[in-house]
């Protein structure tokens, strides 16, 4: 049994039925679409038609309704045929996840109707390097007409080169965030598709510069009010593309032994798919993968209770940064991610190095691909360097320090 057989709930199994089949479609020219870095738009649309963007929209909004686990599952499943079409879906669902936990007033009901449609969302949240100034210096200045202007220049804006609004974190005259819900069809938004990176080539995740672009007073979003697990979500989208990405290059090394001809001279059998050693190395690749998924899956389950913890906070209008007990959650489900991320980073770039050694010289050529899963790998892993958080997790076993108290 392959990690990507391995059942889950029958909740999820239902959810998923109906895209998989989109997914099946989507695969047909992923290959070629990478090598060539065409943007999957149409591929995009196919996964809204199929009800994907209304998963985390609530029932009662029009919506499914689905746990953020199933949209990590899901996530998992698309990066497995397109990591980079299932990128672009993260700073989408996290700013639904937003809307969907803020305070609730009738913006976010009407914002979150109009994603679940097909308006998709892009992020506007790092800056690249800029030794003379702040780490953020996007600006949010009043509008004497009313509401608000931005202008700055972001990078790392994934999803942006698909996105009908874009969310900027800007900072005001005091220096307090807010993240500004951006129209990324005013005349004032540049989205440069200048991504430099080797992997994840079209995820539109280069620079995007906003010149006094207006934004009205109800898209405009104090950073104080976002979901306390946004930390937890962004990582695990991370590693469901990372799990994809594992699963794919063991389906296609497994492909491409049984593909090959000729052994070498060197080696245990003539026939390649005789040979032991090779046939040890696909075992050690799935074995990483293994490890990978199941990490990964071990890692929702703590998410999803914070989630919820959260969510039943907000529903009878309780303080959510005063309970004790969504702390605890979120201190747990921090760590069960962080955790999570070393197994699940070293695991995945070992397999898609590993692979290579039960191949010859053809398992490297550009027809195949099989190149582009490291590349795609290594980059989603450098996002986030896994160093820092073993130190964190290091800290909270040894001297008691909670993630959740970090400056």
């Amino acid at each position: 049994m392959s990690p990507s057989e391995i059942p889950a709930d029958a909740r999820y199994e239902e959810l998923i039925a109906p895209v998989r089949p989109v997914i099946a479609r989507i695969a047909l020219d992923a290959r070629d679409r990478e090598r060539e870095e065409r943007p999957a738009t149409e591929q995009l649309g196919w996964l809204v038609d199929a009800g994907f963007a209304r998963w985390r929209t609530p029932a009662e909004w029009g919506g499914v309704g689905a746990r953020l686990s199933d949209v990590f599952r899901a996530v998992a499943e698309i990066a497995e045929v397109d990591p980079n079409l299932a990128h672009v879906w993260r700073n989408h669902f996290s700013f639904v996840e937003d809307r969907v936990h803020a305070e609730g007033s009738p913006f976010d009901r009407e914002i979150v109707e109009r994603l679940g449609g097909g308006e998709f969302v892009g992020g506007g949240w790092s800056e690249t390097p800029n030794p003379a100034g702040p780490d953020i210096s996007t600006r949010l200045t009043p509008d004497p007409d009313g509401g608000w202007r931005v202008t700055g220049r972001k990078f790392y804006s994934t999803g942006s080169i698909y996105a009908r609004w874009i969310t900027v974190l800007a900072l005001d005259d005091t220096g307090a965030r807010f993240v500004a819900l951006v129209d990324a069809q005013d005349p004032g938004v540049r989205i440069g598709d200048d991504w430099d990176g080797f992997g994840q080539r079209v995820t539109g995740s280069g620079s995007v510069t906003y010149t006094d672009v207006h934004v009205p007073d109800e898209r405009v979003l104090p950073y104080a009010t976002r979901y306390p697990y946004q930390e937890q979500y962004y990582q695990t989208v991370m590693h469901a593309i990372l799990v994809g990405i594992g699963r794919a290059a063991l389906r296609e090394g497994i492909g491409a032994l049984r593909d090959r001809r000729r052994g070498h001279h060197n080696g245990t059998a003539a026939d390649p798919k005789a040979d032991p050693e090779l046939l040890g190395t696909i075992g050690t690749v799935a074995a990483r993968v293994y490890a990978a998924d199941a990490a990964f899956t071990a890692s929702l389950g703590p998410v999803d209770a914070a989630v919820d913890r959260h969510a039943g906070l907000r529903a009878t209008g309780a303080d959510p940064s005063a309970d004790p007990v969504l702390r605890a959650a979120l201190e747990r489900s921090w760590i069960a991610v962080a955790q999570a991320q070393t197994v699940v980073t070293d695991a995945v770039l070992d397999a898609t190095t590993l692979v290579f050694d039960a191949l010859g010289s053809s398992g490297t050529f550009r027809s195949l691909g099989l190149d582009r899963h490291w590349r795609n790998a290594r980059t989603l892993a450098s996002h986030n360097p896994r160093v820092h958080k073993r130190r964190i997790v290091g800290d909270l076993l040894v001297n008691g320090a909670s993630p959740l108290d970090r400056a």
